[in-house]
């Protein structure tokens, strides 16, 4: 057990769930050590004059009965507590707060709505990878945040009174899945959306992440059925047909979609279908961390990095003593062979990325064991806590690593959802042979390579005379082709 010194708390009494998060600060980052949600639904006990029920507070106190074991440990600087929508609309919060407190043994804070949407933007840079002039989206219990920002600064930071719980007792109260319900619930989401919306729409951001719960959900029945990890309108309007059919709440079944997120799917699906018509969103993704995130990382002063994956891959590299001239070396020559296939292959900047990632620490698996190191690698990888990688995109680092040498799993390379299957095919081939031609591990023995494709049909052109003078490599390279040859990829070299 860490010592109590080292270790930091952060708790969110939302108006849906109370989440718990401990942490403990390592090279620049957090490791979870313990991570506690609890429904609790505060924002169902509020009536029509803002009281807020006894039921509801005691399944809260409940809950905080929990949470207090575990911060026993921890010193009371080091701990925040902050509460919400529903704590700010009852008008009886005090009543829940003053015992709330005494149980927990510390103050509760309750923020405003831009606190707690600021709160959520720092969560998700510190957490979060890709461009950094982004829309935030957090669909809580209660309240709705929409942010943008650009690296540490938000520029525009909106709390609108419409969450996925008030949602669901204003719109699906009874429990009645039609299309009249939905339609209600989205032409009232927009009303509130569209005085905000060009204020947020002049700041141009270059992706859009959510953070939420209902985004959670929806990463995962796209994962279950085999969809990329890309959230889009047609995605959303798919989904609420499919609810739609169900008829009933009570039986709402959505492949991938948990019992546990049932209940405020539909009014989650909603606002979030509102706020992509309204914003004019193409596309979204899964964010890193949001609100409990934004608190502990301001408990420990961390600056926000521009490159949250640079980060992260740098920790890996030293946690698992991997070579990082030869992960740079690999890391080079597959950059090289995609500007050389630029023209033909059009692996876009998003490809580019994961692939030169893959690359940096494509050699984990030895600090296992040489034996069946692409294996040790991708399981290492699948599990990792890795800020700045989406699940789909850890999900694609392992199947690449599985995949760097010796017999390939296509199925692997066709059931990750992050880019599409002949992108992850053809990073994985780019991958292979950049592993193939640094296997001397010195810069000066890398050949002039050249590549060209036609269609998927790949060329390797090296100097005259390279092969004799390089029999092993030249050996390694035969292997290589029949591999590829196996699954049809053609390979010839010249």
């Amino acid at each position: 057990m860490p010592g109590a010194s080292t270790l930091y708390a952060a708790i969110d009494l939302g108006s849906n769930s109370f989440h718990m998060l401990v942490v403990r600060e390592v090279a620049g980052s957090i490791q979870t050590v313990a991570r506690i949600k609890r429904k609790v639904r505060l924002a169902a006990g509020l009536d029509a004059d803002s009281q807020l029920s006894h039921e509801a507070m005691e399944r809260g106190w409940q809950c905080l009965r929990l949470f207090s074991e575990q911060l026993q440990d921890i010193p009371a600087d080091q701990i925040q507590v902050v509460a919400t929508a529903t704590l700010r609309l009852a008008k009886n919060a005090s009543l829940f707060i003053d015992h709330a407190q005494q149980l927990l043994g510390c103050t509760i804070n309750v923020i405003s709505g831009e606190d707690e949407a600021r709160l959520i933007y720092q969560g998700v840079a510190h957490t979060t990878g890709g461009s950094d002039r982004r829309l935030v989206v957090d669909i809580g219990g209660g309240s709705t945040e929409l942010v943008t920002g650009e690296g540490a600064k938000t520029t525009a930071l909106f709390s609108l009174s419409m969450g996925c719980v008030t949602w669901l007792e204003r719109f699906f109260g009874n429990r009645n899945l039609g299309k009249h319900n939905f339609e209600q619930a989205e032409l009232a989401a927009r009303a509130i959306i569209a005085p905000v919306a060009e204020r947020l729409r002049v700041h141009h951001w270059d992706v859009c992440v959510g953070a939420s719960g209902t985004v959670q959900a929806l990463q995962e029945i796209m994962v279950a059925q085999g969809m990329d990890e890309r959230i889009t309108l047609n995605k959303l309007q798919q989904l609420k047909q499919r609810a739609i059919q169900c008829g009933k709440l009570e039986e709402l079944e959505i492949e991938g979609l948990t019992l546990e997120r049932a209940l405020v799917f539909p009014s989650g699906l909603s606002i979030l279908i509102a706020i992509f018509q309204e914003l004019q969103i193409e596309s979204m993704t899964l964010a890193g961390g949001a609100l409990r995130e934004g608190l502990v990382y301001g408990m420990l002063h961390l600056p926000i990095d521009r490159d949250v994956r640079s980060r992260t891959l740098q920790n890996v590299q030293r946690r698992f003593n991997i070579d990082v001239e030869q992960a740079e070396r690999v890391s080079q020559l597959a950059v090289l062979f995609c500007d050389q296939l630029n023209d033909s292959w059009h692996l876009d900047r998003r490809c580019r990325d994961l692939l030169e990632s893959a690359c940096l620490i494509h050699e984990i698996g030895l600090s296992v064991d040489f034996r069946r190191a692409p294996q040790h690698a991708a399981y290492l990888v699948r599990h990792l806590d890795l800020p700045g990688f989406t699940p789909a995109q850890k999900n694609l680092l392992a199947t690449l690593l599985k995949n760097q040498s010796q017999n390939i799993d296509l199925a692997l390379l066709t059931q990750q959802n992050a880019v599409p299957p002949r992108m992850a095919e053809r990073m994985c081939r780019l991958l292979r042979l950049a592993i193939v031609f640094s296997s001397r591990r010195r810069n000066h023995t890398l050949p002039d390579v050249r590549l060209q494709a036609d269609d998927d049909a790949l060329s390797v052109t090296l100097p005259a005379g390279w092969l004799d003078a390089h029999p092993l490599r030249a050996e390694l390279l035969q292997q290589e082709c029949d591999y590829q040859s196996y699954v049809h990829w053609p390979l010839r070299v010249n």
